[in-house]
């Protein structure tokens, strides 16, 4: 119940065009400093809890066990975790791709969901709680690739969770 309160919290903080991404470049030690807030800390958990949802537990935990191996007693940098989980899923899913798109992006995306019949329409646009006209910026070319993962009729949700990577604009 507290992480879930810290989550929303950093995600009304996500939702302002004066947000920051997860992940950027700097030029200073001030600079360094201003990244590693609580928005930085809960975002970042929350993105590695949707990555291990929808690679499944095992194939997260594998994915870490080998970053931990290769960059023990050394150094790594924002990609290597991701190169790590790209050696897990042999080339299945680029995750580093995937997550890239998490951290290098302010805010988060708002999936609309449209079900006609037996299809399923979804649609991505970011999400702004409160437009600041001080501090806007125009993100028309935010593009999330989006984990979703669903059940069907035919299942139930710990047997037959299936999976689809919205990585466009729309999907069905």
């Amino acid at each position: 119940e507290d992480f879930l309160t810290l989550i929303f919290k950093a995600m009304m903080k996500d939702a302002l065009n004066s947000s920051h991404p997860v992940s950027s470049a700097v030029q200073s030690s001030e600079q360094i400093e201003e990244m590693f807030d609580a928005l930085s800390y809960i975002k970042g958990a929350s993105l590695l809890l949707m990555l291990k949802h929808y690679l499944t537990k095992d194939v997260f935990q594998a994915g870490i066990e080998v970053y931990l191996h290769n960059h023990s007693y050394g150094t790594a940098q924002s990609g290597d975790l991701w190169d790590s989980m790209n050696e897990i899923t042999n080339g299945t899913l680029d995750v580093k791709k995937m997550m890239e798109t998490w951290i290098v992006h302010k805010g988060f995306p708002l999936v609309t969901v449209v079900r006609k019949g037996k299809t399923i329409s979804v649609q991505q646009e970011k999400f702004l709680y409160r437009v600041e006209p001080e501090n806007w910026t125009s993100d028309a070319s935010y593009l999330w690739h989006i984990p979703l993962t669903y059940i069907t009729n035919r299942c139930n949700f710990t047997h037959c969770t299936n999976a689809y990577l919205l990585h466009q604009k729309k999907g069905t």
